[in-house]
């Protein structure tokens, strides 16, 4: 893309430099490039009228034909509002309100005129009314308007300087009639001949204002391939790069791996388990770093892999680490593997926040020598003072809890030769995602249960049962089970109202179960009381625990057979999935019970027959990224890999296929991107700035 996209906003005309800081702050949009990148986020069709007689609450945004008749302000100072009476050509009436923005609204709306009114219908007192309608006059030459509508996303403070998704509009179609002979091809011959693509120029003039059904769809798909290829692009040419240039340390001896095995495996391995193994073992031997993602379900059995991982390292003389986000989480591994660290005479050691100075200099000491070969421990580990003689593999839990600077600082620990990296996640990634987030690690997928393991079974309940769910804890703990009754605690903002639903919870818990011992565990309580009620519900002197979210993703403990969930409307999907793997962790059958009132919305329907039906947990992903979108999913906001313009990774994953394939097939020909039929492409990249995270931005 040519200097042009670099222009400032401020030079368009009609924007200025005052309307240019405002777009900044609220829009983040300082250049012409920044500009025509703003898509719409949805369309009116304004060939279609509803009547007044035919709305319904349920509908999203409708739009209708009518008169205004009558206007008055009401209420005083800031409680002042306008309301105007729309009569449509049948006669009926609506009311349509402002509660912002009322003085100016007054002064422009005017009376005995027909406008088209377009807005949320809502019914009170037997009658519609549309707050903050947008308004159209409908001039007599005007009865029809164009095919598609843009609408753009803007903020109140834009909308109170006047800058609403219809100036937002006229500012675009302004910028597309001086931009056309600066719009240059960003992709190859090849790819646009392959795919069948429209032309960038074109896309970005029907993207914003569609010719016809057929040239919106074309734009769409053209603009939404571009996207998905640039960013696979972008992370397989990480990992091209990385596999060319980081060497690894080659781990060829297995020794102590084959002892374990044969006489101190107690159980089977399952088929998935021990794929994943050969998978590891190969990156192991290639002489190039590993960067491989581990997915797998709560209680898939990870843990024991990343164990044989760790021996593989040590039987070449290097060190590894294990680092979990917690330390219930680091207590949990390090009991787990120490016991078979023991059986092979191979020193492991624990290093957390709590660990005492003295136990602190003799770990020290004993990495920097290389007496000790395994490492388990929490964000402890990255302090400076932690130094090693040859770490040669890192293996991060939860990596998502881990910003990417503290990764990083891990892998600095071996100034020589860059350690082997291992990340581990209980939390299923749909595949889209995983692609787009991890699309330059190798991903190796635990996708099956180790045998014996029973299904939790998973019911829906309402609050009209609880006495009869009640029984069932009873008869429960009777058998010698624990019990976890989680409540929600939501957003900052309703902290205070829910911690009361916790604290009731608690007190009507205690009440039903005079009987019995209750634990509570809050995200307010300090690290050591939470760690000391966790560690009461462990050793079984608890028989209830009554928790928000914070009884954290892994804590195990085999005796707890039961799940309630209180309000499980109010949790996502994957949320639900990560709580529900709590339990089931013994030989036992575990139960989740999901109570709810029977106030329930669409989504909550179907989250809720989700988990009843299935425990997958990529199936389970699959759903919640339909539900909700990646940002909430994952957290990614922060990870800055999902700076989307316009493509939806819940929906466009065949794309985003065909994307990655074109990406791969390019680099695998010409890594680089010399060839003369991909100069569109290096061009682009070379335009861009190099903190660009989305490479399909016009720079």
């Amino acid at each position: 893309m040519s200097n042009f996209f670099h222009t400032k906003i401020e030079f368009l005309k009609g924007i200025g430099p005052m309307r240019a800081e405002l777009l900044q702050k609220e829009l983040n949009m300082y250049t012409y490039g920044d500009l025509i990148q703003h898509y719409p986020f949805r369309y009116l069709d304004r060939t279609q009228f509803y009547k007044i007689a035919e709305l319904d609450e349920t509908m999203p945004y409708v739009q209708v034909r009518g008169r205004v008749r009558g206007k008055q302000l009401l209420g005083e100072g800031r409680k002042q509002r306008l309301a105007a009476t729309l009569v449509d050509e049948a006669g009926d009436e609506m009311e349509l309100v402002w509660f912002k923005g009322v003085k100016w609204m007054e002064k422009s709306l005017k009376n005995h005129t027909d406008y088209i009114v377009f807005g949320k219908p809502t019914e009170f007192n037997g009658k519609f009314n549309m707050a903050h309608p947008e308004l159209e006059e409908l001039a007599e030459e005007k009865q029809t308007t164009s095919f598609l509508q843009p609408v753009y996303n803007t903020t109140e403070k834009l909308k109170n300087h006047r800058i609403d998704s219809k100036v937002i509009s006229k500012y675009i179609e302004s910028l597309l009639k001086i931009a056309a002979l600066h719009i240059q091809e960003t992709l190859s011959l090849d790819l646009i001949d392959h795919y069948r693509l429209t032309d960038k120029r074109s896309a970005l003039q029907n993207i914003h204002f569609p010719e016809s059904v057929e040239k919106y769809n074309a734009a769409k798909f053209r603009l939404k391939f571009e996207e998905l290829f640039y960013i696979q692009l972008r992370l397989l040419r990480q990992k091209v790069v990385r596999r060319a240039d980081l060497a690894g340390q080659i781990f060829k001896q297995v020794p102590t791996v084959t002892e374990f095995y044969k006489n101190h495996l107690t159980f089977d391995l399952t088929g998935a388990q021990k794929r994943v193994i050969k998978e590891i073992h190969k990156d192991l031997t290639s002489g190039k770093q590993m960067n491989r993602l581990l997915q797998g379900d709560v209680g898939s059995g990870k843990t024991i892999v990343a164990f044989i991982t760790m021996l593989i390292a040590a039987d070449n003389g290097a060190q590894s680490v294990l680092m979990a986000p917690t330390e219930i989480l680091a207590d949990q591994h390090y009991t787990g593997l120490k016991e078979f660290a023991d059986r092979l005479g191979i020193k492991i050691g624990k290093l957390t926040g709590s660990s005492k100075t003295k136990e602190r200099r003799e770990l020290h000491e004993q990495l920097r020598s290389g007496e000790m070969k395994m490492i388990v421990g929490t964000h402890a580990l990255l302090e400076d003072v932690v130094q090693f003689h040859n770490l040669g593999l890192c293996i991060v839990d939860e990596q998502h809890r881990f910003g990417v600077e503290q990764r990083s600082k891990l892998w600095r620990k071996n100034p020589r030769i860059i350690p082997h990296v291992l990340v581990m996640t209980a939390t299923p990634i749909p595949r889209t995602l995983a692609m787009t987030l991890y699309g330059d690690l190798d991903v190796s997928v635990i996708d099956e249960m180790p045998a014996g393991r029973k299904e939790i079974v998973t019911v829906h309940r309402f609050d009209s049962h609880r006495l009869r769910v009640f029984q069932f804890v009873r008869d429960q703990i009777k058998l010698g089970r624990q019990i976890y009754i989680v409540y929600p605690l939501i957003e900052e903002s309703e902290q205070m109202e829910n911690y009361k639903d916790l604290m009731d919870g608690y007190e009507s818990v205690r009440r039903a179960f005079p009987e019995y011992q209750v634990s509570m565990v809050h995200g307010k309580l300090k690290a050591q009381d939470k760690d000391y009620e966790m560690q009461r519900f462990v050793r079984h002197e608890t028989q209830i625990m009554v928790a928000t979210t914070v009884i954290e993703v892994g804590v195990n403990v085999p005796n707890a057979s039961v799940m309630i969930i209180e309000s499980a409307e109010r949790f996502g999907l994957s949320q639900l999935h990560q709580l529900r793997g709590r339990v089931g962790r013994g030989a036992e059958q575990s139960y989740c019970i999901l109570m709810t009132g029977y106030k329930l919305s669409k989504d909550s329907k179907t989250r809720l027959e989700t988990m009843v039906r299935t425990n997958n947990g990529f199936e389970i992903a699959d759903i919640d990224l339909k539900l909700r979108g990646p940002g909430d999913l994952m957290g990614t906001q922060q990870s800055g890999v999902l700076d989307l313009l316009i493509s939806d990774l819940a929906k466009d994953a065949p794309i985003l296929q065909e994307a990655r394939a074109a990406a791969q097939n390019i680099l695998q020909e010409d890594p680089q991107l010399e060839h003369a039929e991909h100069q569109n492409i290096r061009r682009h990249i070379q335009s861009l700035s190099a903190n660009t995270v989305n490479w399909s931005r016009i720079s």
